[in-house]
């Protein structure tokens, strides 16, 4: 119960943070834009593939992009189909899966 719990507003706290966001002035460099058109530019720019996503309840998608010179980009994309890239930058490394308390987790 109590880690449902500490998820569901770590989930909340996402979407609101996503929220504020889309109200930002244009200075602050958060593309948005169709999710096709932004999937087909991360990968004609910077050959980033989909290497997995999530789901934030009912209100938005965010999907994790990289590429084979490590550079990385997550995308979120709203119930309305409205997706906008959240961060980005380089130095990706995939790491295997670790339980929390064990090294590396």
């Amino acid at each position: 119960m109590a880690r449902d719990f500490s998820f569901r507003w770590v989930k909340l706290t996402a979407v609101g943070a996503v929220m504020a966001l889309s109200a930002l002035p244009a200075w602050a460099q958060v593309i948005c834009g169709g999710h096709d058109y932004l999937v087909a530019r991360l990968a004609a720019a910077f050959e980033e593939k989909r290497l997995g996503y999530g789901v934030a309840g009912q209100a938005a998608i965010f999907e994790v992009f990289v590429s084979p010179s490590g550079t990385w980009t997550i995308l979120m994309t709203d119930v309305k189909g409205q997706s906008c890239i959240l961060a980005a930058g380089d130095g990706w490394e995939d790491t295997r899966a670790t339980a929390v308390g064990q090294p590396g987790g």
